[in-house]
């Protein structure tokens, strides 16, 4: 899994975006942050509890990312790591398959 950084909220002058945040995974330049869009990643709290999040779009030249999460990170998340999950689409395809169930017989043969 890749690590990065929660850099800050995704706000405006006057307005502050509770799910939105910034995140730095590395990257030298926009193309480089271009390429981990859709990627799905994870924050984990100190208590153990991850909240999912999406890499939504590069946010300006110097390789910082947009990602939208489930429910909106607390504060305490700022400069704190977040991971890439590899094999996000893979997990929810194993979830996908553990809840599909067998047609139950019933009546008489």
């Amino acid at each position: 899994m890749t690590k990065g950084i929660v850099v800050q909220f995704r706000r405006g002058r006057k307005t502050v975006k509770e799910r939105h945040f910034l995140l730095n995974f590395g990257a030298e330049d926009r193309t480089g942050a271009e390429k981990l869009v859709g990627k799905d990643v994870v924050w984990t709290s100190p208590a153990g509890k991850k909240i999912r999040g999406k890499i939504a779009g590069a946010h300006g030249s110097k390789g910082l990312v947009r990602a939208i999460f489930e429910k909106g990170l607390p504060g305490q998340a700022v400069t704190t790591e977040v991971e890439i999950l590899d094999s996000g689409k893979e997990e929810k395809k194993n979830a996908k398959d553990k809840k599909e169930k067998k047609p139950v017989k019933r009546g008489k043969k």
